[in-house]
């Protein structure tokens, strides 16, 4: 079975982005030790699961080449399949990309029983909380930014439920981003 994860930033207070979308507070430029670990997590990724909203904005940059990247990894996320999780599309609009909707635990189950590496995702918000909720993900890539925002949107979802995690690794990065690599613990 494949391994599904979720990378994404995040604020010290639990925060993907600020409560309009905010990401001002980002921590840039990204230091070579975090581009390296970013590299190495993504080496045996071959399928991108994206929330609707953030594919909109996601996959045309990615394909205008971001300002800062190497060739070498906008290739990566161009090359890379990529299934758009929504209930809006009935066909994907992006080159490279499919649109999946309904039952999130049959799309992500069936992606993971096909053949192939890992798969990530990078959220969107909805779509993050979602899998978490669904006890969906095999790992959790959380890079934490130096920041508290107080209000935004945040990565876990906000149900009352427990989520217990065990920490795989942390590790601290010349940018001040720190990496925290964490598995849910199953029953």
């Amino acid at each position: 079975m494949r391994t599904f994860k979720l990378q994404v930033q995040m604020s010290i207070d639990g925060y993907m982005a600020g409560p309009n979308g905010e990401m001002d507070w980002l921590t840039f430029p990204w230091t070579k030790d975090i581009n390296a670990y970013l590299d190495a997590l993504t080496a045996p990724v071959d399928r991108i699961v994206l929330g609707r909203r953030l594919a909109e904005g996601f996959i045309p940059a990615w394909a205008a080449g971001p300002e800062g990247e190497d060739q070498a990894s906008i290739d990566k996320m161009n090359d890379t399949p990529k299934v758009v999780v929504s209930d809006s599309l009935t066909r994907s609009p992006w080159e490279n990309a499919v649109v999946a909707g309904g039952d999130l635990a049959r799309i992500v189950n069936e992606l993971k029983a096909g053949p192939g590496g890992d798969i990530i995702t990078y959220g969107g918000a909805t779509l993050a909380r979602n899998l978490i909720a669904a006890g969906l993900l095999d790992e959790l890539h959380l890079l934490v930014n130096p920041v508290a925002l107080g209000a935004g949107l945040p990565v876990f979802p906000d149900d009352g439920a427990y989520r217990r995690l065990r920490l795989v690794s942390a590790r601290q990065f010349d940018c001040g981003i720190t990496a925290l690599h964490l598995e849910p613990k199953r029953d």
